[in-house]
């Protein structure tokens, strides 16, 4: 969590003096930086899931070496797994804070005729949005462990896109619908990738 902070406040910071250096009346200027602004900020997040992931394999190294029988107490799975819950739920946190500012006023959401859903929605790209960080997690994770360089441009381009289909909006049906289907794929392939399978599946959901 404190990772993806760190880089929020970065690109956040980038970002602000994009902004303040620019015309503040050019409209497609603004809109440009603001598209910018989210690819960076995503590029920013995935560099600092890299950097998370090499300290925690010098961790890990570091456990091995005190341990008596030289095996870490937590796997790199495991390790895996916890940073993507960390980097999701400090999102969803913050996207949760947004919404709450925005509910604040001035004004009522729809009273234009714009789509009353936009709080619905944005609880939903929320839930979708920490459900992809702990799936985006176990796939980085493993590509940095295996040499699997193309998973980890995976993960990149998913990100890329779940952020840039939020500019679909307040068509929200063009975000939503994509968000959501990559994110069964990511949760089908973090699965598979954490050493499940059918038969795995199929006795957890008859509980034996």
């Amino acid at each position: 969590a404190f990772f993806w902070l760190v880089s929020l406040l970065l690109s956040s910071l980038i970002w602000f003096i994009a902004v303040k250096a620019s015309d503040p009346h050019d409209e497609p200027l603004q809109k440009g930086l603001l598209i910018f602004g989210v690819m960076f900020s995503v590029l920013l997040q995935e560099a600092f899931r890299f950097l998370y992931y090499k300290l925690l394999r010098k961790a890990i190294e570091g456990l091995v070496a005190l341990s008596e029988d030289g095996c870490s107490p937590i796997s790199i799975q495991q390790m895996a797994y916890v940073a993507g819950v960390g980097f999701g739920l400090m999102s969803g946190a913050f996207s949760m804070i947004n919404l709450l500012a925005d509910a604040l006023g001035p004004g009522t959401v729809g009273i234009h005729g714009d789509s009353q859903l936009y709080f619905l929605t944005s609880a939903f790209m929320t839930m979708v949005l920490i459900f992809l960080h702990t799936f985006w997690g176990i796939l980085f994770f493993h590509g940095c462990e295996n040499r699997r360089w193309w998973e980890i441009a995976a993960v990149v381009v998913m990100h890329l896109a779940v952020s840039g289909s939020t500019f679909c909006n307040p068509l929200y049906v063009g975000s939503l619908v994509p968000s959501y289907l990559l994110m069964a794929a990511a949760a089908v392939w973090a699965y598979l990738l954490s050493g499940g399978s059918a038969q795995n599946l199929r006795r957890f959901l008859l509980c034996k």
